[in-house]
């Protein structure tokens, strides 16, 4: 017994001990941690001065890194606003009247969703906490008065059982320092050294989230913004270094290369399975990241395209980040909600297919379309899981992936009896015969998880 103990805390000293250098050879060594991994689905939160205009799908983000606004801005603004009238002046109208953290926080736990990522910064500057680094460009000197961030971080620790991280964003549009960085070819390094990295830093040790989605890198490289030193102390040294994950944006020419776990792109969805963790980063809006008031009903997921996206993407090994956009008075909009609420409606049914599985040997099935499998391996067995987005004809479901054993049983989650079945011609493949289900005994309404153990493959 007393190896066994020493044995184990020379294990714990040893990996707690583990030191990584400022370089991508050494950084890409460290082991994501394992919550991240199971978690499957987290909230983005696009939420900020944008969400004032809100009228025009990107047309606010086109305005502040141009300043030319497009046609449907000039239009709109000639309407509605005086001539000279300037982004920043949306600012004040950043009321968030309405603003509830814990209202928002059970909404997120209801979702099934077991991490959230608020936006800290976009590209606009604009910080949603009292940032010493942001003079009268933040949330609490102009808007709201409030610390947005700290007010949703302590309503998420103290209401769920989520994690909370934070997106930020490198560059700014308009910021004076950056601009002549870049007029510089980046020679200068003004404004990563005065402004970038000192909010990082300021974040991490204020709020410590457990994920730093960064953004906004790609005009400069990761030496200009000083990446692979904020990653080392981050892993090192910050008050979250065995917990926090990090994306892969640090730099021009580091996504989908570099980094805790990938997002490559917006929407990422490649549909066939990765070698490194990554994350869908997608939208219920199909079109844009913050809310839109002349969004129309066709312009939203339903809630079988969000199923879809969630199983092929938990199938071939990722993460799916599903963004909201609040309102600029605080209020998470009715049809965001309902999707949110749908989505954990189903995952209180279906969830142990998502939550801490693993890619099988298929993704997809060999024979019927739109089935995504998934695995969990437990100490006595090993389950797979077939996720079936179109219900079978004749309650006759025929897959050709799987390889049946006699041992072999089927249910379906959420229904209490097991299934019969019969293995395919030559032993290939499965034969399930569903039974006959009233709408009362019928799990779910949309997306049915079929588990099968002692499985040959």
């Amino acid at each position: 017994m007393a190896v066994y103990l020493i044995c184990v805390l020379c294990l714990f000293f040893c990996v707690n001990s583990l030191k990584y250098d400022p370089t991508w050879d050494s950084l890409d060594t460290r082991p994501l941690p394992q919550w991240f991994d199971e978690a499957k689905l987290g909230i983005f939160i696009h939420w900020g001065v944008f969400s004032v205009p809100s009228f025009s799908t990107g047309a606010w983000l086109w305005w502040a890194w141009k300043g030319k606004p497009l046609p449907a801005i000039v239009d709109f603004m000639r309407k509605n606003y005086r001539p000279d009238f300037t982004y920043a002046e949306f600012a004040p109208m950043f009321t968030t009247e309405f603003f509830y953290p814990e209202e928002w926080a059970e909404i997120f736990q209801n979702s099934g969703a077991r991490y959230v990522v608020l936006v800290s910064k976009h590209h606009e500057g604009y910080t949603n906490w009292p940032s010493k680094y942001s003079f009268n460009w933040n949330s609490k000197a102009t808007g709201p008065n409030r610390d947005l961030v700290g007010e949703l971080s302590a309503a998420i620790r103290a209401k769920t059982q989520m994690r909370f991280g934070l997106y930020h964003s490198l560059f700014e549009w308009f910021n004076p320092t950056y601009l002549d960085d870049k007029n510089s070819e980046f020679k200068k390094r003004n404004f990563v050294r005065t402004k970038a990295m000192p909010e990082l830093y300021e974040l991490v040790n204020t709020y410590k989230p457990e994920v730093i989605w960064s953004d906004g890198d790609w005009e400069a490289t990761d030496a200009y913004w000083n990446s692979t030193n904020f990653l080392a102390w981050l892993y090192n040294e910050s008050p979250v270094k065995d917990t926090v994950v990090t994306n892969d944006r640090w730099g021009s020419g580091i996504p989908c290369k570099h980094g805790g776990f990938f997002t490559c792109t917006d929407r990422y969805n490649p549909g066939k399975l990765q070698t490194h963790k990554w994350e869908n980063a997608m939208t219920i809006d199909k079109y844009a990241w913050a809310y839109r008031r002349n969004a129309r009903f066709e312009d939203f997921l339903t809630i079988e395209d969000l199923l879809s996206q969630l199983v092929s993407t938990v199938s071939c090994g990722g993460n799916m980040l599903m963004n909201v956009g609040p309102t600029k008075y605080g209020k998470i909009s009715p049809i965001y909600e309902e999707r949110l609420r749908q989505m954990g409606q189903w995952l209180r049914v279906n969830g142990d297919g998502i939550y801490g599985t693993r890619p099988w040997v298929h993704q997809n099935d060999t024979v019927v379309k739109d089935v995504w499998y998934t695995l969990k391996k437990a100490v006595t067995a090993t389950d797979v899981f077939a996720i079936l987005l179109e219900w079978p004809d004749n309650n006759l479901l025929k897959l050709g992936a799987p390889i049946p054993s006699e041992d072999t049983t089927v249910s379906m989650l959420g229904y209490p009896e097991m299934f019969t079945w019969t293995a395919g011609t030559g032993g290939k493949g499965i034969n399930i015969q569903i039974p006959h289900m009233s709408v009362k005994t019928m799990p779910c309404q949309w997306a049915w998880t079929f588990k099968m153990t002692g499985l040959q493959n």
